[in-house]
């Protein structure tokens, strides 16, 4: 089993085999809520979605829309495919929270 891409929310993952002797990766532990001054406030408007909020938000960081997971996470999503709500309000990490917090390796390695 390959390791996880840095950017990746299995990197947060431990391999634990089943009793076929199967390999599968545990369910992360999230970076869930934290007020942080350099938080950003979203209001949701109709069709935006995790992936796109993502994509806008974490533009500088390679492959932005794959990180929706840091977004659901944060705002205790559970299922990123349910419609976000027009005019409710989401909290956006900033990119600092994202590069050095929740990817941070500490954190990783606390975690494994």
């Amino acid at each position: 089993m390959g390791v996880p891409d840095r950017l990746s929310r299995y990197r947060f993952s431990s391999a634990q085999a089943d009793a076929a002797g199967r390999l599968f990766l545990d369910d992360p532990r999230p970076f869930r809520f934290q007020n942080l001054a350099d938080n950003r406030r979203h209001l949701v408007a109709e069709g935006d979605t995790l992936w796109g909020l993502a994509a806008r938000y974490f533009a500088p960081i390679p492959r932005p829309a794959g990180l929706w997971w840091v977004i659901a996470h944060f705002n205790g999503v559970h299922d990123p495919t349910v419609a976000l709500t027009p005019g409710s309000v989401l909290t956006v990490p900033s990119l600092r929270t994202v590069q050095e917090l929740i990817f941070n390796e500490r954190r990783r390695r606390e975690e494994a």
